[in-house]
């Protein structure tokens, strides 16, 4: 094998470099994500990737539910990278968004892409708020971003996990009775 392997909780192997959309695997994406630490861990309490995306597609309105659920898909094959500023760390981030957008058929628009960045950036500043350490530093990337009402008491790890995959096939659901999104199943090896 030559490449940058990682193999899944499924016991497939996914090349982070070269990412195919049939190696991507809804279960693995669920797995991983539940057990992926937001902030790369720095939170007072665990608090997993897959409860964020669950919370995103809650957010959003139920044409772009599945988008938001999967909206940080790639972490599930790369980890968290602490913000997107790491420049190097973007071109691995985009591949791996675009095997995951070809994967589950997800055709964004720009706008689309701006509603889903907004609901990133309000439920950043909530997770900050509730989450995070307290102090006075102002986040650049949240100025104008008002938090969600709602405080976030966090999920365990198989909350998140039976959350996740409950809210992907209420999504699955919802996109092949609109029409609007093409869920294929999951091919197995």
């Amino acid at each position: 094998m030559r490449g940058a392997f990682i193999q899944t909780v499924s016991g497939r192997y996914l090349n982070v470099l070269d990412p195919q959309p049939d190696d991507i695997d809804i279960a693995d994406i669920a797995h991983h994500l539940a057990h992926v630490c937001r902030f790369g861990g720095a939170c007072r309490q665990y608090y997993s990737e897959a409860e964020h995306a669950m919370r995103m597609a809650q957010l959003l309105p139920p044409r772009l539910q599945l988008a938001g659920l999967l909206y940080g898909a790639a972490k599930a094959y790369a980890g968290e990278v602490v913000r997107a500023d790491a420049q190097e760390a973007l071109p691995l981030q985009h591949r791996l968004t675009a095997a995951v957008e070809a994967r589950f058929g997800l055709h964004l628009s720009g706008d689309d892409r701006a509603e889903l960045a907004m609901a990133d950036a309000r439920l950043l500043a909530t997770e900050r708020r509730d989450l995070m350490p307290p102090d006075n530093i102002e986040w650049p990337i949240l100025t104008g971003v008002q938090p969600l009402p709602e405080r976030i008491w966090p999920m365990t790890i198989s909350q998140a996990l039976a959350g996740f995959c409950s809210m992907y096939e209420q999504c699955r659901t919802w996109s092949s009775a609109s029409g609007q999104i093409q869920v294929r199943p999951s091919a197995r090896r």
